[in-house]
């Protein structure tokens, strides 16, 4: 993974934990809480080099699943809408970066 891809990788974990603190005291939403963390622990692995990317990949597109359930539900853009867009660019940051770095 190239270190823009890990850089991405990094501010996406940061803004996922800070989204479900931000639930966590505004709502007092314990499972957003629990929940950024858990969906952080795999993206923190893979930005660590102990999993590979492909994990990043399918976590990311797991969101983007949960993500558009909840938008479909609510139909309010902030947190679901938001949070669809920002995984989905993520995951397709990162998989440009990929493949951009296999043919250099």
């Amino acid at each position: 993974m190239t270190s823009t891809a890990v850089a991405i990788l990094w501010i996406y974990i940061v803004l996922l934990l800070a989204g479900g603190l931000v639930g966590f005291l505004k709502a007092g939403s314990k499972a957003s809480l629990i929940a950024s963390g858990i969906s952080a622990v795999p993206l923190i692995l893979v930005a660590l080099a102990i999993l590979p990317p492909l994990v990043a990949h399918i976590g990311l597109g797991l969101l983007v699943v949960v993500f558009i359930k909840r938008y479909m539900k609510t139909r309010k853009f902030m947190p679901s809408g938001m949070l669809v867009a920002l995984s989905a660019v993520t995951d397709v940051a990162l998989l440009y970066l990929h493949f951009a770095s296999r043919t250099a």
